[in-house]
């Protein structure tokens, strides 16, 4: 038993030995846990960038289905989006014109000519005069053209038009929606891909300016006529489908957008380096949704017929259609690149580190300074000093915040949400540097996010 238990200790080491490892050993174990490690890191880089590169392919699709799902579903919100139209020059300019053609071609000029021809012969006119009587035609269409275009022109500019315009559309909603996706009321339906509005209210105050002024025959007006074209292409209705799915898919694929980019950013090894990729990317995506609106615009306006829409009044109709469109495109875009910057400031460059190291410097000055009067925040400036991730988190999370419950953010929402956050930032540096009048380093290592 004895040999036994001496051969035993003698022998090579036991699987279940509890000694240390040799050096041999120890390398070997290294060895094995560095390559888990790399091979870890490998699949949650690779998944990071599934995530992250979905998130940036949906991106724009999200920016068009939560702009497709505010104009088509709710009336309010489209009324509001044509509303600047109605003051639009060019607009203002293919109604008046639209409106003097149709009244003044419900008068039979020749026929008025041929009347004055008659009465002139019924008084004994000289017989020069009545044969000439004819030529009066150009002239008195002339004048009543302009009459009329007076007239109009003082309806369509009054501040009663914009009024009009905005119940008008707000009847010819159904009309957008049949057009974008093929469905809606059998109400008011929107043929050869055109959208008309119906100005009867308009087309009224004119025919009573005009009775006034006493060209009663000009002011009757057939009520088919009572409507101009708003809109009118073939080529939108070949996108009907996959606007009608991002009519359906609303404000979820936004969503669904933000929630893949949070979770490919978690993954990834380094946050820091996901949060910047996820920002590059869509960055990329909004300025290539921005060139194509202006390459879908230029499409549009080469499928108006010019005998339909002049060119200045398609453009601004398009342009005032597409413009919450063209806003949040750019709100994102600057959302994008304020988180590359964010990500950039908030890494090992020597650039980052001298942004970091002057705003310490600066914010422990004024610390300094209100502590050497008197002003200090004792132990609520040191817990601030000891928890400035914590507190810095909470600031960004709160403008992040309040960003996502901003309606209809803006670039200039955005850069008012970025002020306030950064001079928050500030003032926290500053209490914090208050509590002792003394300004340490920085509690969160520049360096730590780099290694997960």
């Amino acid at each position: 038993m004895v040999a036994s238990a001496g051969g035993s200790s003698d022998g090579p080491a036991r699987s279940d030995d509890k000694g240390p490892l040799s050096i041999g050993e120890r390398a070997e174990y290294e060895r094995l846990r560095s390559a888990a490690a790399v091979r870890h890191d490998r699949l949650r880089t690779v998944g990071a960038s599934l995530l992250i590169l979905l998130a940036v392919v949906l991106a724009p699709l999200g920016v068009i289905a939560a702009w497709a799902d505010t104009t088509i579903s709710d009336t309010d919100h489209y009324v509001d989006t044509v509303a600047p139209l109605a003051t639009d020059p060019a607009v203002q300019n293919m109604v008046i014109d639209r409106l003097t053609d149709r009244v003044v071609s419900n008068v039979n000029v020749d026929q008025v000519a041929a009347s004055l021809a008659g009465v002139l012969s019924r008084n004994g006119a000289p017989p020069v005069v009545v044969d000439h009587a004819d030529a009066l035609a150009g002239a008195l269409k002339t004048a009543l053209t302009s009459a009329v275009h007076q007239v109009v022109q003082g309806v369509v500019t009054s501040d009663q038009f914009p009024l009009v315009w905005e119940n008008a559309n707000r009847r010819a909603h159904a009309a957008v929606v049949k057009v974008l996706t093929g469905e809606g009321s059998s109400a008011v339906q929107a043929k050869d891909n055109t959208i008309v509005l119906d100005i009867g209210p308009v087309i009224d105050s004119v025919q009573k300016r005009l009775a006034d002024a006493g060209f009663e025959k000009a002011g009757k007006i057939p009520d088919v006529d009572r409507q101009i074209v708003l809109l009118r292409t073939d080529k939108l209705t070949k996108a009907q489908g996959a606007l009608r799915l991002l009519a359906i898919l609303g404000l979820w694929l936004p969503v669904a957008v933000v929630a893949l980019a949070a979770l490919g950013v978690w993954l990834a090894p380094s946050h820091r380096a996901g949060l910047m990729a996820t920002g590059i990317g869509i960055g990329v995506t909004m300025i290539v949704l921005l060139v194509g609106l202006a390459v879908i615009r230029q499409i549009y306006l080469d499928s108006v017929p010019s005998d339909s829409q002049p060119q200045d009044a398609a453009a601004a109709i398009y342009d005032t259609l597409v413009r919450f469109l063209r806003d949040s495109v750019l709100t994102w875009l600057t959302i994008a690149v304020i988180i590359v910057v964010a990500g950039y400031l908030y890494g090992p460059g020597r650039g980052a580190r001298a942004v970091r190291s002057g705003a310490a410097h600066a914010t422990g000055a004024v610390g300094r300074s209100a502590a050497r009067v008197g002003v200090r925040t004792g132990g609520a400036g040191r817990w601030l000093d000891r928890h400035r991730r914590l507190t810095s988190g909470i600031v960004i999370g709160a403008g992040a915040l309040a960003l996502a419950l901003w309606n209809s953010p803006t670039p200039s929402s955005v850069a008012l949400v970025l002020v306030v956050v950064v001079v928050a930032l500030a003032v926290l540096g500053v209490l914090a540097a208050a509590g002792n009048g003394v300004v340490g380093p920085p509690t969160t290592d520049p360096h730590a996010d780099t290694h997960g």
